[in-house]
């Protein structure tokens, strides 16, 4: 979509200002993607990045009135819109004269990176090759991973300021190596910002979090560790301990998942005798326990990557649990 296909890129006639509000950018936009649009046009005094709920808006001031008005003018006259990493970003006058507060917080340098992973699904890229590729700036404190809108992400805790931003610099921009990662995995990108944590809080060593500075914390007993997937099968290939318990990530859940609908949902399979929801990194999961290991392999093997609902929604995601006998309170 090159055009901007009657679009409006103004909402109404306003009164120029140096200050021009941009809309609809990719999320996290770094300060660098906003300069390398505006500059052709003119000097750029100031930024104000991730505005708005969504944090997809950005101020922009220029040094001059005249240089804000012919960047308006000419993405007003030219048949393609203004864009970043491909989207179209719409252009307006601000209300304001000039932008007061000059630092978000991605740019306040911090102790914590909120690094995004582009290019990877959640499962791609392990938190140990995380560790690996930060450590090389320093000691990892803590690491924190979650999926988001804007795709996979984590939060990395050095001791100081200085660490992280020396990481920053190193790594923003850059690719994890490719050694480290799956081979259907094309291209990987860090984008990486300043979080405004200072300490992330984490419960449990699990797949999704880790404390490197607390060797006593707990293990969650629903993480499917790396650690014990070392077993490799007759092909060579990594193979899981298989169990009589599958534990089941739903992702994209437009729809309400309960216990009744997984239970029909696995029940196809075998006997169903105990199911166990819980929510973990804003995302519901459940335990579901069949009688027997082969009952289970069928269901995990015919599942997996199912969606319960049409249109993608509520996708399931399947491994076995080292659980064996779950405890259901009721």
């Amino acid at each position: 979509m090159s055009s901007s296909s009657g679009q409006p890129q103004f909402r109404y006639t306003q009164t120029p200002s140096k200050v021009l509000h941009l809309r609809n950018l990719p999320w996290e936009c770094a300060e660098e993607e906003l300069v390398e649009l505006c500059k052709p046009f003119g000097k750029i005094v100031n930024t104000k990045c991730n505005v708005g709920a969504n944090r997809n808006q950005a101020f922009v001031e220029f040094v001059d009135l005249n240089q804000a008005i012919s960047m308006v003018s000419y993405y007003a006259s030219s048949s393609e819109p203004a864009q970043i990493r491909g989207k179209t970003v719409y252009i307006q006058y601000s209300n304001r004269q000039e932008i007061v507060n000059n630092k978000s917080s991605g740019d306040v340098a911090g102790n914590v990176l909120l690094v995004t992973i582009e290019g990877v699904e959640a499962g791609d890229v392990s938190i140990d090759v995380i560790h690996l590729v930060f450590s090389a700036f320093g000691f990892v404190h803590k690491i924190a991973t979650f999926e988001k809108a804007a795709g996979f992400q984590a939060l990395i805790q050095y001791s100081d300021a200085e660490t992280a931003s020396s990481a920053r610099n190193a790594l923003d921009g850059r690719s994890i190596p490719r050694y480290l990662l799956p081979e259907h995995v094309a291209t990987c990108h860090l984008r990486i910002s300043f979080s405004a944590h200072t300490d992330l809080n984490i419960k449990f060593q699990s797949h999704r979090s880790r404390d490197y500075t607390n060797p006593y914390l707990p293990v969650n007993p629903s993480a499917i560790e790396g650690t014990v997937q070392t077993t490799l099968g007759p092909d060579g290939i990594k193979k899981e301990p298989e169990s009589n318990v599958l534990l089941a990530s739903i992702e994209n859940m437009q729809y309400a998942v309960t216990v009744d609908v997984l239970h029909t949902v696995f029940s196809s399979f075998g006997t169903v005798q105990k199911i166990a929801m819980f929510e973990k990194n804003g995302g519901m999961q459940a335990l579901i326990q069949y009688p027997d290991v082969s009952t289970a392999a069928v269901a995990k093997e015919a599942l997996e990557g199912h969606c319960i609902y049409d249109g993608g929604f509520c996708k399931l995601h399947l491994s076995y649990s080292r659980h064996t006998d779950l405890i259901v309170k009721v």
